[in-house]
């Protein structure tokens, strides 16, 4: 055997038989199908994204209007011993 010279692997030669065959038959509207499914997956996508960044807006407004009235920023008043009377 030289060098050069190596033995067909079985794999290959069955995938050369499966693309020298007989080819499907391909439905004649099958691009109008796709671009149908294409621009439904589309049009979800976009109402999703858009839904997702009006819920976040509203969670940020949630947010900001529970910071503005809760202050977490806010330390409390700090609780003073009254005086002690009568020592």
């Amino acid at each position: 055997m030289s060098a050069g010279r190596r033995d067909p692997d079985p794999r290959e030669e069955q995938v050369r038989r499966m693309l020298d065959g007989p080819h499907p038959v391909v439905p004649p509207d099958l691009a109008a199908r796709a671009v149908r499914h294409g621009g439904r997956r589309l049009r979800l996508r976009r109402a999703a994204n858009r839904t997702a960044g009006w819920l976040l807006a509203v969670v940020l407004v949630a947010f900001l209007v529970w910071a503005g009235v809760e202050q977490p920023w806010a330390t409390e008043p700090a609780q003073v011993t009254p005086p002690l009377e009568g020592w």
